[in-house]
């Protein structure tokens, strides 16, 4: 296990603020690492920017209700679009092949899908059909608070978080639930009700089906599909965090799971086959990872041995897997508000440079380039 993740003591680190056109280069014995914020981009009502996705190279930001469109091959914008009947912020966006899914303040999950240059809001989760057919019986109806139900198939707060998984679509929400549901009708599938003690801020989930989830009440739960009972069911809860976890991310293969907390500290987590108190865990703690000076709001997997964090100190941070545990390669700074989402514009090297696009309460998205020879390291075996 390691803890120390500060940077090797022959390693200098200049940093040049140069407002958006900042480059920082970080200089060690064998490589040189630099980034440069290349854009900054602002939505078209310069409010605070709440989430950010990417899709076949356009970059969706959200900012309050309405999401901004950007095509990220000359930085323009192509459209905005939102539903007028609500204005709670978008709190999450996912694809699949077809549409658009955003997750909402109000608990809903809408729908949207693009004709020509424009979206189209097409469905609102659950839909009317699904809710009819529920309501028919009694038993689709669970408590939600004292002497109130609601059917099992709504979330009753804010939906936080969605992950598209083999044409599932996976959803979290402050009301202490996760469900699943069939994105070619829409239905809902499976409600974990009372997922967690507190309201689930963030989820992902494997390409074998395992799900995260983590929760303001500072625990990390992992689920699998128990096909004799057809749900998920606990398969163990992981417990480092010493308050709220607010982001998680896996690495390419499943095998590596960040998580990011308001205690300041991102926690790696690897895959471990092992047996405790008779439950089989399969991710165990390897190290905890220090240089944030405020909470760690989001996480993304860059690249194998690759991954980002964004903080309420207002900093980007890259870090890379070395020989002896995860190590920050550069700070980038230029934000004036916490950084609150984080995509990856390619999963893939081009020409030593990595694209990383990043939205602040500030308004701004700022896109930075990456490049250098440890950028293309093969990762080591720790």
């Amino acid at each position: 296990m390691h803890t120390n993740q500060t940077l090797p003591p022959q390693t200098t680190l200049a940093l040049q603020t140069l407002h958006c056109k900042q480059i920082s280069s970080l200089l060690s014995h064998e490589t040189f690492i630099k980034h440069q914020c290349i854009n900054t981009l602002k939505t078209l009502n310069s409010h605070i920017v709440t989430c950010l996705a990417v899709h076949n190279n356009v970059l969706y930001a959200a900012s309050t209700n309405i999401i901004s469109v950007f095509d990220l091959s000359n930085h323009t914008h192509i459209d905005s679009f939102n539903d007028n009947s609500t204005s709670g912020s978008v709190k999450s966006i996912a694809f699949n092949s077809t549409n658009i899914f955003t997750a909402h303040q109000d608990s809903k999950i809408r729908v949207w899908q693009i004709r020509l240059t424009h979206h189209h809001l097409v469905s609102t989760l659950p839909t009317l059909k699904d809710r009819l057919y529920r309501s028919l019986l009694p038993k689709n109806y669970v408590y939600v608070r004292r002497h109130k139900k609601r059917l099992w198939i709504e979330h009753c707060d804010t939906v936080s978080g969605l992950v598209m998984n083999k044409g599932l679509m996976y959803s979290v929400s402050w009301d202490k639930s996760f469900k699943i549901w069939n994105t070619s009708d829409y239905y809902c599938l499976e409600s974990v009700n009372k997922a967690h003690e507190d309201a689930v801020n963030a989820i992902a989930v494997s390409d074998n089906g395992v799900v995260y989830t983590a929760s303001a009440d500072g625990c990390i739960r992992v689920w699998e599909r128990n096909d004799s009972v057809k749900r998920h069911t606990l398969v163990s809860t992981l417990e480092k965090h010493k308050s709220t976890i607010n982001a998680l991310a896996l690495n390419g293969d499943g095998s590596v799971l960040f998580s990011g907390g308001s205690d300041r500290l991102i926690m790696v987590w690897e895959k471990k086959m092992m047996i405790k108190n008779g439950v089989k865990n399969n991710m165990g703690f390897v190290e905890a990872l220090w240089g944030h000076t405020g909470a760690v709001l989001c996480l993304i997997n860059v690249q194998d041995c690759l991954f980002a964090s964004g903080s309420s100190d207002r900093t980007v941070r890259i870090w890379q897997c070395k020989e002896h545990g995860y190590q920050c390669l550069v700070v980038m700074e230029g934000h004036e508000k916490p950084v609150k989402s984080l995509v990856a514009v390619s999963a893939e090297v081009s020409n030593g440079v990595v694209s990383v696009c990043s939205g602040s309460l500030d308004g701004e998205i700022k896109i930075w380039d990456i490049s250098g020879s440890r950028v293309n390291n093969i990762c080591p075996q720790i």
